[in-house]
């Protein structure tokens, strides 16, 4: 028995990332306690997703329903599976900037707490094993508001001459500058994760997404951007813009695209790594150009408003460079840009979407 320990796993990571290697052959055990519905309400539940996992994949997957902060019962699950578990992806977390403000200890305590629990249970019961932890570009804080940004029809975009012109590296600092108590909590759990590469010599790796996305995610407004947006798209539910006139630029990376970025890891796994993990130049939109691409879709104009209040630590552009993680995995590659992106999301859900409406 193989076993791969994946948290968050009825979520929109967790689950691809739990279909992915249960064909790969692994015994896959989900850890998921629906904390997304807590976080923001019951249009966001993943428990639809579990069921559709537990029904899919049969006995390849068990599902295991504790916190992360329970570190009785994260030592609990570990020691029962042992060396035969050869890969964690911990993609469970409290996601949000604005929820994170409104309580900071739960928000810390999930992200930062619950990831030590797994390091900790991972290098007493088995130090051997691959550790993929989806961090987020949210450690770098606002630092990218203060690159020399240029004002466009729809977006806004880097100056050409500069060193980020092609994405933002790994070695952007991640020091002086405003975080947000979400981007806080995940530094604590970044560095911990490289800490406990570097000090026990463990295969740790630190995911640095932008905007994951895909059609399995529980969109919300708090969170899950593309998502949400084309679902307010073909509901008609009212959708806001916040701030930076709705020019402000995302990359966005299908939930496929970043599985198979975890799979090159897992089979030749480095000790302590931190990549950026994003669409780059290949995958990226506009909130603007979104809100287009999902009119043109459905055949609909969107209900949306504008605020000029922007969150506070919002990116006003965000591309990433993809090219140290390519430079040590060169057999990988993006498949989904945008377009594609939100027709896939569209068409998996909009069934869905009716019934609930």
């Amino acid at each position: 028995m193989t076993v791969a320990i994946i948290t968050g796993s009825a979520g929109l990571i967790g689950s691809e990332a739990s279909k992915f290697f249960a064909k790969q052959g692994l015994d896959v055990v989900g850890i998921d306690n629906d904390m997304r519905r807590v976080f923001f309400g019951d249009e966001a539940s993943t428990a639809w997703n579990r069921k559709r996992l537990e029904e899919s994949l049969g006995g390849k997957y068990t599902h295991v329903e504790i916190d992360i902060r329970d570190r009785e019962a994260i030592e609990d699950l570990f020691k029962k599976y042992g060396s035969n578990i050869s890969l964690i992806i911990h993609t469970a977390a409290q996601p949000s900037h604005d929820w994170a403000a409104r309580d900071p200890h739960m928000d810390f305590s999930v992200n930062a707490n619950g990831t030590l629990n797994l390091l900790e249970a991972t290098r007493q019961f088995c130090p051997e094993a691959a550790f993929i932890f989806t961090s987020t570009n949210k450690v770098y804080g606002d630092t990218p508001n203060r690159l020399p940004l240029m004002e466009k029809d729809t977006r806004w975009e880097i100056d050409p001459s500069h060193t980020y012109a092609g994405g933002i590296r790994e070695d952007m600092s991640i020091d002086h500058t405003t975080h947000s108590l979400f981007g806080a909590s995940k530094v604590a759990a970044d560095v911990l994760v490289q800490e406990y590469g570097r000090y026990f010599d463990m295969k740790t790796a630190c995911f640095r997404g932008g905007c994951l996305t895909g059609p399995n995610h529980s969109g919300t407004q708090l969170h899950g951007f593309l998502a949400y947006l084309m679902k307010c798209a073909a509901t008609g539910t009212p959708y806001t813009v916040f701030g930076y006139k709705g020019k402000q630029v995302r990359d966005n990376i299908h939930s496929a695209d970043l599985i198979n970025i975890f799979h090159e890891f897992y089979k030749a796994p480095r000790v302590a790594e931190v990549y950026n993990a994003g669409g780059g130049r290949y995958s990226n939109c506009s909130m603007l150009e979104a809100i287009q691409i999902a009119e043109k879709i459905t055949g609909r104009e969107m209900n949306y408003t504008y605020s000029e209040t922007n969150r506070i630590g919002d990116h006003m552009w965000w591309i990433s460079d993809n090219g140290r993680f390519e430079q040590h995995y060169p057999n990988w590659q993006l498949k989904y840009n945008v377009p594609l992106i939100l027709q896939e999301i569209y068409d998996f859900n909009k069934e869905r979407w009716e019934k609930e409406g």
